[in-house]
């Protein structure tokens, strides 16, 4: 039980009209199941609490990675300036040889740097999913994945009974949420979307996919099925509350009439789509005003090189204002997609500073010199478009302290080193 005593800000969403709270000098209380009990002023301390003085800290609610492939950080910073293709064909040469160690080591840095910036939960696609998912569960942190449906390295039924094993192996874990990846429609059957549709029927369970990415996606699909890419899977039924379309840079007004109808979720990754030079542009304004359920991705490190949720924020709003030439899109809407919307997309009542919702907190150094000068009506803005991750000094996730900066921080630099290390032995013989 944690009892968070005279926070200086707290700033959160209000679920019902999604206008933002922002409290001053306030105490939370937290109880053993891990949940928000109280939040209120001057609140007795009762015994059993650990207190933590929060009169230099700002309190926000666990940010949502929406959209990653964890792994992926063993590519940082490998091949960065190529076109998309190119790119694509020197990244699947080294993953041809990936195995189950890499994939772990290449997960352990990864959760390590976004636990470190604020991430508390994150939704993954990538290779050997049991072991991030092993990883998640030894340090704490959320996570959304599963194998993935990809017909040009793995026979359908294949992973379809990797699905079925790594449901029944993870379907009780307090943190990970068993889904279906599927890889895109262009590198997926129809037979194999209609496989993944009624698996994910059987089962229950959500399917994540990259969409309309790319011009020649769109294309291929239109000119293949006289369709549209959402409108493709509308078509075959996997337009519904349980599927996640993933990037959606180049899609039409009618498609957004269908992800709004069917109350599909969709998820923005800005920095990778400017970095692989996809073009298009997410459609947030409309998106949102529709009440479509919109969460923000940072994409693998080989796209994006960080695992950053606040740098996320700032390039979503910026790129909506540029493509736009407009300010309709503010602080509020990209605070509430990585924060309510993420937890939505998680099936967890949590984003929320709010009694009754899960203790997943993030405190930050309210003494930063990036977030100065700090006052209430700029609370925001200063986290959206100044803060970096470094000003975050504790992460608690269902109610227990998983990062504290100043005792974990140099055991997490040496242990990253030690990674880095076994990593860069691996990678090392396909850098040309």
């Amino acid at each position: 039980m944690i009892f968070l005593k005279n926070c200086k800000f707290v700033i959160t969403s209000n679920p019902d009209d999604l206008s933002i709270v922002v409290y001053e000098n306030i105490d939370i209380k937290v109880n053993e199941s891990g949940l928000i009990e109280c939040i209120d002023k001057d609140l007795k301390i009762e015994s059993g609490y650990e207190v933590i003085d929060c009169s230099n800290y700002i309190v926000i609610p666990g940010l949502i990675n929406a959209h990653t492939h964890a792994a992926m950080v063993l590519f940082r910073g490998y091949c960065d300036d190529f076109e998309l293709h190119e790119w694509l064909s020197r990244i699947w040469e080294v993953e041809r040889e990936l195995t189950p160690e890499v994939i772990r080591y290449a997960s352990e840095l990864a959760i390590m740097e976004m636990i470190s910036t604020g991430i508390t939960g994150f939704v993954d696609m990538y290779f050997y999913p049991e072991e991030t998912a092993q990883i998640c569960e030894e340090y704490g942190i959320r996570c959304a994945l599963g194998p993935v449906f990809l017909d040009l390295l793995y026979d359908p039924k294949f992973v379809e009974n990797q699905v079925r094993n790594f449901y029944f192996r993870f379907r009780n874990s307090k943190f990970v949420k068993p889904i279906i990846n599927v890889h895109s429609i262009y590198a997926c059957s129809k037979d194999t979307l209609e496989r993944v549709r009624d698996l994910s029927n059987e089962l229950n369970l959500n399917i994540q996919i990259h969409v309309s990415e790319t011009r020649q996606e769109v294309f291929k699909c239109r000119k293949e099925t006289g369709m549209f890419p959402v409108e493709y899977l509308n078509s075959i039924r996997l337009a519904s509350e349980k599927v996640q379309m993933v990037h959606l840079g180049w899609i039409t007004n009618w498609e957004i009439n269908i992800i709004k109808e069917k109350n599909v979720f969709v998820t923005h990754c800005p920095t990778s789509n400017m970095k692989l030079a996809t073009a298009g542009f997410f459609p947030f304004r409309e998106m949102f005003d529709m009440g479509i359920r919109i969460t923000i991705g940072t994409d693998g490190a080989a796209s994006n090189n960080c695992l950053n949720i606040f740098r996320e924020m700032k390039n979503a709003v910026l790129l909506q204002r540029h493509s736009y030439w407009d300010t309709s899109i503010k602080a509020r809407h990209v605070f509430i997609s990585t924060t309510l919307r993420g937890y939505e997309l998680l099936g967890i009542k949590g984003g929320c500073i709010r009694e009754g919702y899960v203790a997943d907190l993030v405190l930050l150094n309210a003494k930063s010199i990036t977030l100065q000068p700090i006052r209430k009506d700029n609370l925001l803005s200063n986290l959206v478009y100044s803060a970096t991750g470094n000003e975050i000094e504790i992460v608690i996730i269902n109610g227990k302290i998983i990062y504290n900066k100043k005792q974990d921080l140099e055991k997490w630099i040496e242990k990253s080193q030690e990674i880095s290390e076994k990593l860069n032995n691996f990678i090392s013989k396909f850098i040309r």
